[in-house]
């Protein structure tokens, strides 16, 4: 990954480059297919709303996962939520650059047993459900989130389950699906299934972070997704592979996930939500700079469909 000056310089020459191609003669037209394609807001963590709202413009994004801004992760308390009339001009703007909110990620947890950390949890999701509601959010994320060694799993999986179903009341009769994200110890096929069908309704659902579940079960992506499938409303794009005995993050493609195969699986079953590029920089300050690991993913992707 481009991690100094001088790659970087040469990463946005081959970039522009790669931009002025002529895809006349290829037998599939990119824009037909029109995946819609947003970004965490982790992978930009100290930049400006009104910055990152121009380069998801500028580097052909459709939408925004707003995870944190300007690392403030309780997002009601950002400056742009904090009042009607701000969140009038973040709506404004964000609409004004042909973009929309994907997904709210909340840092919720259903693990927990009844007590403050649950209820802290509770309280966040709803209120992040309420503030996607105001502007026009279809989507916010909360965690499974653990499988702690002191709670019988069957437990652990009921208050997960009792979560979900409590906050998609508190979201009924809004346009806001309240989304379990494959995170955490929840990564397995068959536990994911037994949460999604025990919580299934018309405000809940899942986001498939491909690479949380395969990194750790290496459960096939097909499989994966024949089984959730209808549960699946929005996805975590990654890559990584291992160095040295650890986890590191790569550009789409370049590290060792089936992260393209599963990009075609979504898109042959006829999914059409986000592709959404997490690239954890708020989490992994060593990686490669938001302006040049964002701007690639588009570029990835367009290759991807092309094949």
């Amino acid at each position: 990954m481009p991690t100094n000056k001088s790659n970087r310089r040469d990463f946005l020459r081959n970039t522009t480059g790669l931009l002025g191609i002529s895809l006349t003669g290829i037998p599939f037209d990119f824009k037909k297919r029109k995946p819609l394609l947003s970004f965490s807001t982790l992978g930009c963590p100290d930049w400006s709303f009104a910055d990152t709202v121009k380069f998801a413009k500028a580097h052909g994004y459709q939408g925004l996962e707003i995870r944190s801004i300007k690392r403030e992760l309780d997002l009601p308390k950002c400056p742009e939520f904090s009042s009607p009339e701000n969140i009038r001009s973040t709506c404004k703007l964000v609409a004004d650059n042909g973009l929309q909110f994907a997904d709210l990620g909340s840092s919720a947890s259903l693990h927990y047993r009844e007590g403050a950390d649950r209820e802290k949890s509770l309280d966040e999701a709803r209120r992040f459900i309420d503030l996607a509601q105001e502007i026009k959010c279809p989507y916010i994320r909360v965690f499974p989130n653990d499988f702690p060694e002191n709670q019988e799993k069957k437990e652990t999986i009921d208050l997960i389950v009792k979560g979900l179903i409590t906050l998609g009341e508190h979201a009924k009769g809004s346009n806001v699906r309240v989304l379990m994200e494959s995170h955490g110890k929840v990564v397995r096929i068959e536990d994911i299934k037994t949460i999604m069908e025990l919580s299934a309704g018309p405000n809940t659902g899942m986001v498939w972070d491909i690479v949380n579940m395969w990194s750790v079960t290496k459960e096939p992506p097909a499989e994966a997704y024949a089984s959730l499938k209808k549960y699946i409303f929005h996805t975590h794009i990654k890559d990584l592979k291992m160095v040295n005995g650890k986890e590191e993050y790569f550009f789409l493609g370049k590290g060792e996930t089936p992260i393209l195969e599963a990009i075609h699986i979504l898109e042959k079953g006829g999914y059409k939500g986000f592709y959404s590029w997490e690239w954890e920089k708020m989490w992994h300050p060593e990686i490669a700079e938001p302006e040049i690991a964002l701007a690639d993913f588009p570029l990835a992707m367009k290759k991807s469909f092309l094949k």
